[in-house]
């Protein structure tokens, strides 16, 4: 049984990671204005878009901001954020599955 609970903790730990790491690229990938045109680029876009679940929204997330450079400035900042709560939700989980 502990076998279980410490592969379960991993895959939750593995999966919030690479929502965090999702969310950091798209972040990155806005703020460098890459070519939204490129595959790859849309791609992990797309994937941010959905791991950021609506509360991180680039679009309507927890702070807006308006003016110049606002697109960048709402990656940076939601899916900053985003990524840092997919961390910490991450490892209590995987850390309450282990105990």
């Amino acid at each position: 049984m502990d076998k279980l609970r410490g592969t379960l903790a991993q895959i939750v730990w593995i999966v919030s990671a690479l929502s965090a790491l999702l969310l950091a690229m798209g972040a990155l990938l806005i703020a460098l204005e890459a070519n939204r045109s490129n595959d790859a680029v849309d791609l992990i876009l797309r994937a941010a878009n959905v791991v950021d679940l609506d509360v991180f929204s680039r679009s309507d997330g927890i702070k807006q901001f308006r003016g110049e450079g606002a697109d960048t400035k709402n990656a940076l900042f939601n899916w900053g954020l985003g990524a840092i709560a997919w961390l910490v939700a991450g490892r209590l989980v995987s850390k309450l599955i282990k105990s």
